[in-house]
């Protein structure tokens, strides 16, 4: 009687590895769903920057509003005419640019 129950328990410890060590294991599949969760939201995150980029380009590509806004934010650029005012608090001044002379 000891035989047979011996040799059903080393089939059922047999049968149970695959289940949760094996290729196709449970521990692999919820590392996958895991994985699949996180480029998910990767994906949505680049989406989103995608949409956001169209707009800008969209926007760019419509009117010269647009490029003059981009080209005074990025390039610090002014009209003829203009004058350009920078603020600096006591505590974080403003780098000086261009050549002085002596």
């Amino acid at each position: 009687m000891r035989l047979p129950v011996a040799i059903l328990s080393v089939l059922l410890v047999a049968l149970q590895y695959p289940l949760w060590l094996g290729h196709g294991s449970m521990l692999r599949v919820h590392q996958l769903e895991r994985d699949v969760a996180a480029e998910q939201a990767r994906n949505l995150q680049q989406k989103q920057s995608n949409l956001a980029l169209e707009a800008e380009v969209r926007n760019l590509g419509s009117g010269s509003e647009a490029i003059e806004e981009r080209a005074r934010a990025d390039l610090g650029m002014v009209r003829e005419g203009e004058t350009w005012f920078r603020y600096a608090s006591p505590g974080n001044p403003v780098p000086v640019t261009g050549s002085h002379k002596h």
